[in-house]
């Protein structure tokens, strides 16, 4: 059982974490830390396990209905951004993904190009291959404090002919929230080369503190952001993926886009995933503000581990959300850092290969050298992730020497 503690990132022990069944804890062996899956090491916020326990007394365990999710999450957007989407026009739909996936299909033909920007979340470029859109990739660009829109590559990829533009925001991997300007910028170009915005916002409630606030882009004041398409869940923040529920949110003039899409899709939603999220966005705030304080002493334990240990490692501190993307070029390795974490240090992280493909033939990913490092678990565990780490890699002059060999010959 959870301790008293307040932090629900210190809730169980690491013997507790490793009883869970969930991708997380079962797809490394016991003495790997797995710090891949984007899943959390908290307990359930009180409202909603209240909420699944008289469900499961009442035997309520059938199919689901929106109930008052698309209510509440309406009040809840009010309260948090300001934004007051109209409640009856969302649609059910079991995760983000899928929502997407079914709001391009209505937006799209086949062969029409699609732009994400990279690195970007593995699965926009094996999905939208299956209903046969073109991934077009528009990398980020790193700043000097985080990352930023390449807005003229984006004005390119538009002009050439996209339909469709998935943006991610807040960003995954790199945990960038977008400035007030960039998405005024993205609309306008949106509207002036009539590109279909479709918002990914499954982070929006996990912003740090610090000057960046989350703007959701259908409620902006530009008619590409009236008729763009927002897709929200409670799943990452309240740490409830396995429940099935997220919606998809019209701008003032996408209602009868989102009309559109398949009644089926809502069909393959869980009827748990709808109560917990009721639940989450209606009586959850106190625990949200409770790990946004935990994951923010980790986001910055992180940092301080990182630059006091492993040096030749550049990392940026997210503005949101629980991973971060840690940049191993700097040491030469000749193989994926994730897969020399995995062998040696006993690290399980994402390889920042899977965060899209190359930008033109004969380039490199945009994430080679590059990890995704999930820091929503115990901070002993967080520490003991970067010493087996440092503990691994190579002492800076054979990394020198690596670096060396493999330079091109002149």
């Amino acid at each position: 059982m959870p301790t008293s503690t307040k932090s629900p990132l210190t809730q169980y022990t690491f013997a507790e974490l490793r009883r869970r069944r969930s991708v997380k804890w079962t797809e490394f062996p016991p003495d790997v830390l797995p710090m891949r899956i984007a899943e959390m090491d908290t307990p359930l916020d009180g409202p909603i396990a209240d909420a699944l326990i008289r469900a499961v007394a009442d035997g309520d365990t059938g199919y689901a209905t929106p109930g008052r999710l698309r209510e509440l999450f309406a009040a809840f957007a009010g309260r948090l951004y300001g934004w007051h989407p109209h409640a009856q026009a969302m649609r059910l739909a079991p995760d983000v993904m899928s929502g997407v996936v079914e709001v391009l299909r209505v937006t799209t033909a086949p062969g029409d190009a699609v732009v994400v920007n990279t690195p970007g979340y593995p699965p926009y470029f094996t999905q939208f291959g299956r209903i046969g859109l073109r991934v077009v990739s528009s990398p980020l660009l790193p700043g000097p404090v985080g990352y930023r829109l390449d807005l003229d590559h984006l004005e390119h990829v538009f002009a050439a002919g996209a339909k469709a533009f998935l943006f991610c925001n807040p960003h995954n991997p790199t945990g960038t929230v977008f400035t007030p300007e960039e998405l005024v910028a993205v609309a306008e170009l949106a509207e002036r080369h009539d590109v279909q915005v479709v918002a990914d916002e499954i982070l929006a409630p996990l912003v740090h503190p610090g000057p960046r606030r989350h703007v959701p882009f259908p409620s902006l004041d530009r008619p590409a952001a009236a008729r763009s398409i927002g897709l929200v869940s409670a799943s990452k923040a309240w740490n409830l993926a396995g429940l099935k529920a997220a919606l998809i949110v019209p701008g003032p003039d996408a209602g009868a886009t989102v009309a559109a899409t398949d009644d089926e899709l809502a069909e393959a939603a869980g009827l748990f995933g709808v109560l917990a999220s009721e639940a989450a966005f209606a009586d959850g705030k106190p625990w949200l503000d409770e790990l946004l304080s935990a994951l923010d002493a980790n986001r910055r334990l992180l940092a301080d581990e990182v630059a006091r240990r492993l040096p030749r490692v550049r990392h940026q501190s997210p503005d949101a959300g629980f991973t971060a993307w840690l940049d191993f070029r700097g040491l030469g390795l000749p193989e994926d850092p994730a897969a020399r974490l995995l062998r040696t240090a006993k690290v399980g992280v994402s390889s920042g290969l899977r965060f899209g493909p190359p930008l033109r033939p004969g380039e490199t990913a945009p994430g080679d050298g590059f990890v995704r490092l999930n820091f929503a678990t115990r901070p002993d565990l967080v520490v003991e992730a970067v010493e087996r780490i440092a503990a691994a890699l190579p002492p800076v002059d054979e990394a020198e020497g690596q670096r060396r060999s493999n330079r091109p010959r002149t």
